[in-house]
């Protein structure tokens, strides 16, 4: 799943220093405020709180998130010794898709997520009948276990699914903002918290969590990743790059991952910028495809760009590639110039 291939190729990509400097300068301007007083609600087989997925077998609690989320959950956290979960939701990037943490449908719903059975971890899944939500805003939901005073363990599912806590506290946050959300999570993507406790621990859990918000502040923290798979010499990396040029939701982050292809250089990434000039469905990403190909080594960039200004049906593609060709002061493009010109 798309997931587990950002997960593997990040693992160690994300160790390095320079990249995880500027996520954490860009979770520090978003994080902001304050925590605020929490509400206490009984528990029962299966309860609901206002705006909550259904969640059972918990102890449950509501409280609202304040002005910040970091704030808040670190102040819980403080008083958990003792192990328990605080959950949210934000919006969750479009797709055929569902994150499920026991890959369970039932009439179009995830099931139940037992959050307590050990390597319960969550899962992409595609629904085969189709019914999975297309349009309108769906939920991500995202959930943080606590215990010994701090974070263990950072998981996501769908807001189908129906959350077994295992009879653990559980504490649900309302008025969570995306952008917080995002810049929280940014923390946990940390070489000692990411590479250092295993896949399904915090690290995988944060990252996984940030891919699929619905939001611009997880395009910024996604653009940081391709450049980070850039300067990687981890297996995977490259695919993973290639992934994202062509797959990412954001036209941003898909731009960013062409033109840090381009520096990689090699067939893979060749095939990848051409394809994203071909097929793109947005032309300013076509744009920053054709400059991904001016970037590549003269041999094989230029007879790319004059294909591309011979052929390409896209007007502004064209114009885009003469005008790198014109700054490439290659002989090819100067003898592409004379004949269009003679023509």
């Amino acid at each position: 799943m798309r997931e587990e291939r950002i997960v593997s190729a990040l693992r160690k990509a994300f160790g390095l220093a320079m990249i995880l400097a500027g996520i954490a300068s860009a979770a520090m301007q978003l994080a902001k405020g304050s925590a605020s007083a929490s509400s206490v609600q009984a528990s029962g087989d299966i309860v609901q709180a206002a705006d909550s997925p259904r969640i059972e077998n918990a102890k449950l609690e509501t409280q609202a998130a304040g002005a910040s989320l970091e704030a808040t959950i670190r102040e819980i956290a403080g008083t958990a010794d003792k192990a328990e979960w605080v959950g949210y939701h934000v919006d969750e990037v479009a797709g055929e898709r569902g994150v499920c943490c026991d890959n369970n449908w039932n009439d179009g719903n995830c099931g139940t997520c037992r959050l307590e059975k050990e390597n319960a971890g969550a899962s992409g899944t595609t629904h085969a009948d189709g019914n999975v939500k297309l349009e309108g805003t769906r939920q991500l939901i995202v959930l943080f276990r606590l215990e010994g005073k701090q974070v263990a363990k950072i998981r996501v599912a769908s807001d189908g699914c129906t959350l077994d806590a295992g009879g653990l506290p559980f504490i649900w946050l309302t008025g969570v903002k995306a952008p917080e959300s995002v810049a929280l999570l940014a923390t946990y993507v940390r070489g000692a918290d990411f590479e250092g406790r295993g896949e399904h621990k915090i690290g995988h859990g944060a990252l996984t969590a940030i891919a699929l918000h619905a939001d611009a502040s997880a395009d910024d923290v996604r653009a940081h990743v391709a450049f980070a798979l850039s300067v990687s010499h981890e297996t995977g990396a490259l695919e993973e790059m290639i992934r994202m040029a062509h797959d990412d939701t954001s036209s941003h982050v898909r731009g960013q991952a062409l033109f840090w292809l381009a520096q990689k250089a090699g067939k893979e990434a060749v095939g990848t910028i051409t394809a994203a000039i071909d097929n793109d469905p947005d032309t300013d990403v076509k744009k920053k495809a054709v400059f991904a190909l001016s970037q590549l080594p003269k041999d094989e960039g230029v007879p790319k760009l004059i294909e591309v200004a011979q052929t390409n049906h896209n007007r502004e593609v064209r114009k885009q590639a003469m005008f790198w060709l014109g700054q490439s002061n290659d002989p090819r493009a100067l003898q592409f110039f004379e004949k269009v010109l003679t023509q």
